[in-house]
């Protein structure tokens, strides 16, 4: 059997690499080794500039641009002192496409741009991510582009560059906010997780938008289909798609008036729901929590995903794997390359947990930004994680029944001692959080400390 990786160097050309045999996971009652096929001949290079070329729409590139920055500026729960911490857009370049993602301050919206391949004309020299701070003079540029401009775009390691006629605009690369980090985690696992239910016109949408009630309810509202049309309504209906904080979904309607189409996805426990936008070859993605008080970096959606033991070596192995490629199957991966499915979610959740992996809805795929490789990095963003370990080390879990049916297990707290349960896929805690949150948010340090025990 023949695998072949293709390697994106040029517009037009291809390293392509063929291996005799596939990859693998060969399991033994002592240890489980994974066998990957050598696709680290494709090496993470340090160029200077990803993409140089033409925006194809530069005027509907600009206004999603735009659109993105007003969702950064944003804040649906944050004080004054932190808004001044955030910064702008990240930006990735590879495999034929240009993403531009942030966060509102609050981090409870996620925005995305994506500039498909036939919104540019240009090179792309290498694959790499920088994170910017779109200023003023940025937005004004964006603010003054014309249908038919000629429009150049430049993304290197240390700047992204907007260049016009008489006029070019550098903005330079500033630090990734940890947040940030902590927020892609969990968008792309609810991402992941997400299926398409509805998708409207133009007509459809402008409609739609206009039955958002004013200010900011404090209620839930649905999105559902009465008499043929969508509309919005604080009446819960069977099969009906759950908004929390609807007045944050306001930040898209300007693009509406030029979208093709709107896209609805949402999360299969209504943990968040994405619309996305289509306007010619560019795609805009807004991704809202489930309540507006809720910011994606607190959601611990990579928790359960990171339970079990990996080794750092398959999780280096799969990075390689992740640049080589940019996008991929998780699924087709396992099946292609005879790996076992839940290894690869395990090692991709890893990966996830320190920014590395985004996921593409239309492609059904992850994709690689290209951030600091730092595994460290896991433990201090997942907070619940370093408090289960250290529940584990001290010798605080204790397992009182185990069975094929139910684990029960007793967790020395702060001057109490909690209760888990384990039974019929179900899993309940005594503590405060698991009583707040009822399973949501990702499951709380008592379980997941109960649950790597009993799986490592």
């Amino acid at each position: 059997m023949l695998i072949t990786l293709c390697c994106l160097i040029t517009m037009s050309d291809t390293i392509t690499y063929q291996y005799n045999k596939s990859s693998a996971l060969n399991k033994s009652d002592a240890s489980d080794e994974l066998f990957l096929a050598k696709y680290s001949e494709v090496q993470k290079t340090n160029a200077p500039c990803f993409f140089w070329g033409r925006l194809t729409d530069p005027y509907v590139t600009a206004r999603c641009l735009l659109t993105l920055s007003n969702v950064v500026q944003s804040s649906f729960n944050l004080s004054p002192f932190l808004l001044a911490m955030l910064k702008d857009p990240i930006v990735t370049a590879g495999n034929d496409k240009i993403r531009f993602e942030g966060f509102s301050h609050c981090a409870g919206v996620y925005a995305r741009v994506d500039i498909l391949g036939d919104g540019h004309d240009g090179e792309f020299l290498a694959s790499g991510t920088t994170n910017v701070d779109f200023n003023q003079p940025m937005l004004s540029a964006l603010s003054s582009i014309r249908k038919n401009e000629n429009v150049l775009l430049s993304i290197g390691q240390k700047e992204v560059g907007l260049h016009r006629e008489n006029e070019k605009i550098i903005e330079r690369k500033v630090p990734l906010p940890v947040k940030w980090i902590k927020g892609l985690t969990s968008v792309q696992m609810f991402l992941a997780q997400s299926e398409k239910v509805y998708t409207f016109n133009r007509l459809q949408a402008l409609q739609l938008f206009k039955t958002i009630p004013s200010g900011k309810p404090k209620t839930d509202y649905y999105l559902l289909i009465r008499g043929g049309k969508p509309l919005f309504s604080p009446a819960k209906a069977h099969d009906a798609v759950t908004i929390g904080g609807i007045h944050r979904l306001k930040l898209i309607e300007p693009l509406l008036a030029i979208a093709d189409e709107l896209r609805v996805f949402p999360h299969a426990t209504m943990q968040a729901t994405t619309w996305q936008v289509y306007i010619g070859p560019v795609r805009f993605t807004l991704s809202l929590s489930r309540d507006a008080w809720r910011g994606f970096s607190g959601e611990g959606a990579a928790l359960e995903s990171l339970i079990e033991d990996i080794p750092d070596q398959w999780v280096e192995l799969v990075d390689q794997y992740s640049y080589a490629n940019q996008e991929f199957n998780a699924t087709l991966l396992a099946v292609n390359e005879g790996l076992d499915l839940k290894k690869v979610e395990n090692i991709t959740g890893r990966l996830s947990a320190i920014g590395l992996l985004g996921y593409d809805l239309d492609e059904n795929s992850f994709f690689y930004r290209r951030l600091p490789f730092k595994l460290s990095r896991m433990m201090s963003l997942n907070p619940r994680l370093k408090d289960a370990e250290k529940l584990l080390s001290e010798g605080k879990v204790k397992i009182m029944v185990r069975n094929d049916d139910k684990i029960e297990a007793q967790v020395e707290g702060s001057g109490v001692k909690h209760i888990v349960i384990l039974s019929a896929g179900k899993e309940q805690c005594t503590c405060t959080w698991f009583s707040k949150n009822q399973g949501e948010r990702g499951v709380c340090k008592h379980i997941l400390a109960v649950k790597k025990l009993v799986l490592n």
